[in-house]
């Protein structure tokens, strides 16, 4: 019961906020992939829900944020007289992380949460950054999440994959921590063996995941069948914020495509001579059957 009031409080507060939307200028970017070419020069506020998430991963999540952005604001958010965040000094001085005083008030209500909301509002309206990253497993700031995107913000959240999927689903792109844990671990593996397919630790593609690629390379493609393999990263994340091609052992997304039989890969040469553009198609698959038709109708 006492969930459900701090939800709802939470709610009736952005809900509020929005009436103060003409009192800024929209952020002139729409998608993931604007965000994404503008990534160089994006501010980006960080907000850790402290209670909430493990302090193991704190290096390679921030090294993960870098590649968005840049995260001017870093803010942690705690009931730091509680003796279990006390593993988390060392971490924030060296990582120039903030920590935000929240006292609980009362029992089973979480107090972190509305601080957290609070101050994503304020630095909402204070037009300092281009960008949030929510890192929290809670689905209570799916609305947060939400209400930012409206208001043109792009939304990274990072959490662990017991993260409800409603939360996932309001972010632009959401990361899981066990996927930077992995990395962590694969950081003393040779280089060489970044491009094959997953070991043991990682997850193996589902029918379900070579579905949402091919349909994606289908929805992406030009009349000719190839679609730029950025179009197609970007619907992807588009259509599942947490598909990360990590999951499965792959760095990158182009080796992940070359080990799928179903997908043709092209390399083309660009004018500059430095970067190939990847260009990716679905295989045909009925010219044996074409033919075979053919000759008995003959």
């Amino acid at each position: 019961m006492g969930n459900s009031h701090v939800a709802s409080d939470e709610a009736h507060f952005i809900t509020a906020c929005q009436l103060l939307e003409d009192l800024r200028p929209r952020f002139p970017f729409g998608d993931l992939g604007k965000f994404v070419g503008k990534r160089s020069l994006m501010n980006l506020a960080v907000l850790i829900d402290g209670d909430n998430i493990p302090s193991q991963q704190v290096k390679e999540m921030m090294e993960e944020i870098a590649k968005y952005g840049n995260p001017t604001i870093k803010r942690i958010y705690g009931d730091w007289t509680n003796p279990h965040l006390a593993r988390w000094k060392k971490l924030l001085l060296e990582n120039a992380i903030t920590p935000i005083q929240q006292y609980s008030y009362t029992t089973g209500k979480n107090a972190t949460d509305s601080a957290m909301i609070i101050d994503a509002m304020d630095i909402l309206y204070s037009n300092k950054v281009e960008g949030f990253c929510i890192v929290s497993s809670d689905s209570d700031f799916t609305k947060l999440a939400t209400r930012l995107r409206e208001a043109g913000m792009l939304v990274i959240g990072i959490g662990e994959k017991k993260t409800p999927q409603p939360f996932i689903v309001a972010c632009d792109r959401f990361i899981y921590l066990e996927i930077l844990a992995l990395k962590s671990e694969a950081d003393e593996v040779d280089s060489d063996k970044e491009d094959h397919p997953a070991t043991e630790r990682y997850e193996q593609l589902s029918s379900k995941e070579i579905r949402l690629i091919s349909e994606s390379i289908s929805d992406a493609a030009e009349e000719d069948g190839w679609a730029f393999l950025g179009d197609v990263g970007s619907l992807i994340s588009k259509r599942r914020p947490n598909f990360d091609s990590r999951t499965y052992g792959f760095a990158k997304l182009t080796p992940l495509m070359k080990s799928l039989k179903q997908v043709d890969i092209d390399e083309r040469d660009t004018s500059h001579g430095r970067r190939k553009l990847i260009y990716v198609r679905i295989k045909e698959k009925r010219k044996a059957g074409k033919r075979r038709s053919a000759s008995k109708k003959r």
